[in-house]
């Protein structure tokens, strides 16, 4: 069976358990692009989301022509569009105590993560996810309760080139493959690559490494060094919450 079947096949078994609809959020990257094209497919009632917060048009601009794209190949999407950007302002202004760049940039990703649940319980359906591996189980980019908080995950178990390989294989517009990778939660055009100091590539070979740092060149040792400080230091996200056991 091929990736691409099985991925489809595992959704719409998931999909019988409670008779679910997916909802998708659509950022007008490859990972969210492949995610609802691959819901799309299952013939399951879809519903493509975009949540423009502070976004860059030109990210806005991709996801809407990417969800036009499903749209006319898929009789089961339906799309929104809701602005969240005076939602957030009203609380960062009644927050603004708390001043945190970092905050801010999480909470954008949460009052998306929280509009995707309405939208879910209103029609019946579950929260799909698009991390990939490298970001879900690698150097755990994502903000915890925010795009991280979804019921399934269809493609964490993939690569970012893997992602992409299968977004050619899906026939998926050229603009979403081309797209950098990005977050859209900072007002500059920060990339994931940026943020992190590491191309995907590099990180995947990282994941996977498992020989002597004397056998690397400089430049692997570095992103070895990377990838190890975001896995320690987000492990709390990639694990299960702490639990005090009473014995």
């Amino acid at each position: 069976m091929s990736l691409k079947d099985n991925i489809i096949n595992w959704l719409i078994d998931y999909s019988k358990t409670g008779n679910f609809k997916f909802v998708v959020g659509v950022s007008g990257g490859v990972d969210s692009g492949v995610v609802s094209t691959l819901c799309a497919m299952t013939g399951i009632d879809t519903y493509v989301v975009t949540l423009p917060l502070q976004q860059k048009e030109e990210q806005l601009l991709i996801a809407r022509k990417h969800i036009e794209d499903l749209k006319q190949k898929f009789s089961n999407v339906s799309s929104n569009e809701h602005d969240l950007t005076d939602v957030f302002l009203a609380l960062r202004e009644d927050l603004n105590e708390y001043d945190n760049d970092l905050g801010w940039a999480n909470s954008k990703s949460r009052l998306r993560m929280i509009t995707l649940y309405q939208i879910a319980t209103y029609v019946g359906g579950i929260v799909v996810g698009t991390g990939n591996k490298v970001e879900d189980f690698g150097v755990g980019f994502f903000t915890k309760y925010g795009d991280g908080g979804v019921d399934i995950s269809p493609i964490a178990d993939l690569t970012k080139t893997e992602v992409r390989a299968l977004a050619k294989e899906l026939n998926i517009i050229e603009d979403i493959i081309l797209a950098k990778p990005t977050d859209g939660l900072w007002d500059d055009d920060r990339t994931d690559e940026e943020q992190i100091g590491a191309t995907y590539e590099e990180l995947e070979w990282a994941m996977a490494y498992s020989g002597d740092k004397t056998d690397i060149d400089e430049r692997q040792k570095e992103v070895l060094t990377i990838y190890t400080r975001f896995n320690t230091r987000n492990k709390h996200k990639m694990i299960a919450i702490p639990t005090c056991e009473n014995k």
